[in-house]
């Protein structure tokens, strides 16, 4: 458990003090239900779900509900650098504390002490502990 702790406070700091601006611009539309567009970045707010969309490269690797406070995470098949960077950008904007990460080629997420094996698709809840739907 303790390396754990250390990797969330590692990826806190990380993201608190080295979020590229593309990401706060990111974060920025999706906390403002707004539509936003940047390089290979794109978030598209539908009115009718209440729902925020995040696309790299035209895939959509995250869905954000408004009006639950879940998130749907997909690395769409790609799991690069960027694609992480961006999921663990906005999973620290709309469920703090939680992030993506790699341990030997397979991903991983993980909030508070709870760690789970990352597939795409997944949907985290709004609760005090990682729960995935």
């Amino acid at each position: 458990m303790f390396f754990h702790t250390l990797l969330k406070t590692f990826i806190n700091l990380f993201f608190l003090t080295f979020m590229r601006k593309l990401e706060k611009q990111m974060n920025f539309a999706i906390s403002n239900k707004g539509n936003w567009r940047k390089d290979n970045t794109e978030v598209e707010f539908n009115e009718s779900t209440n729902c925020s969309n995040v696309f790299l490269h035209g895939h959509n690797i995250a869905t954000y509900d408004h009006a639950t406070a879940s998130i749907k995470i997909s690395s769409c098949g790609w799991e690069s650098v960027t694609t992480k960077s961006r999921l663990n950008a906005i999973l620290q904007e709309v469920k703090p504390g939680c992030g993506v990460f790699q341990k030997q080629f397979e991903w991983f997420v993980s909030f508070r002490d709870d760690v789970k094996e990352f597939w795409d698709g997944m949907i985290l809840i709004d609760a005090p502990n990682l729960e995935i739907a």
